[in-house]
Parts: C-alpha cells; structure tokens; sequence
C-alpha cells in the first residue's frame, strides 16, 4: 500500500461554503484513492501575496491507495492548477 499527502492552500477570501464545495471538488477528482484523514489547519497570513491573496486556508490531505494498481497523478496535477480558487499544492509519496 502506498501513501500520500496532499496540501492544498485555498484563496482566503472564499466563504465556508465555497470552500466546502471546492474541497469536495477535490474529493471527487481523488476518485481512486482512499482518503484516509483530512486536517485543516485553518486560515493563516501568506509569506507574499499569491494572485492578490494575502491570507490562504490550509489544508492536508491524507490518501491511501489500495491494492497494487499504480495511479497516475499527472492527471490530477492538471486539475488542481486549472482551479482558479487553489493557490498552491503540493503532492508528496510518503511510502
């Protein structure tokens, strides 16, 4: 079984209810892995501004893949830059 993690930093000025929706978005788009846990880390004030951004929502993303079948990420990585409200991602192999 292989592990990964998954941060994304959301556009500060979205409401609660657009970043629900957005992360649900995510959710879907991780259709072949199984989501293990999800952390908020909250709202935090950036180093420098991102697309006029001064403040992001955190989040991290625990994913479990089953089974041997290797998942290809590229696809993945094309969606989440398309998505105008994700400033940032970062997606890492942990095992």
């Amino acid at each position: 079984m292989r592990t990964y993690e998954l941060a994304v930093v959301l556009r500060g000025s979205l409401t609660q209810a657009e970043r629900e929706k957005l992360l649900d978005k995510i959710k879907s788009l991780i259709h072949d892995i199984k989501i293990a846990k999800i952390d908020s880390w909250g709202e935090k004030a950036l180093s420098y501004p991102i697309k006029k951004e001064s403040l992001g929502f955190y989040f991290l993303m625990a994913l479990e893949q089953q089974g041997d079948k290797a998942v290809s990420f590229s696809d993945l990585e094309k969606k989440l830059l398309a998505e105008e409200d994700i400033l940032r991602h970062l997606l890492v192999r942990t095992r």
